[in-house]
């Protein structure tokens, strides 16, 4: 995975989804990642949460049971 800042993921996320509020995109990732730092694990499987993916899928899951794929080298992960 690639790491990204939460600001500046948030941004991209906005481009994408411009109907979305900066605000609201911001607080859902910092809350999925002080979820991750504090040790949550996937819902599914147990494994530690993805934290981007967690923020926006509805459940705390790893990058695996979010995507249903296993390469996550094209992917981001916020910090």
């Amino acid at each position: 995975m690639k790491l990204i800042p939460i600001k500046k993921y948030a941004k991209k996320h906005i481009e994408s989804n411009p109907g979305s509020k900066i605000h609201d995109v911001k607080e859902s990732l910092q809350a999925a990642v002080e979820r991750q730092k504090d040790g949550a694990s996937c819902a599914v499987c147990e494994q530690p949460i993805w934290a981007l993916g967690s923020a926006f899928s509805g459940f705390d899951g790893c990058f695996t049971c979010i995507t249903g794929d296993s390469d996550d080298s094209g992917d981001y992960e916020v910090y």
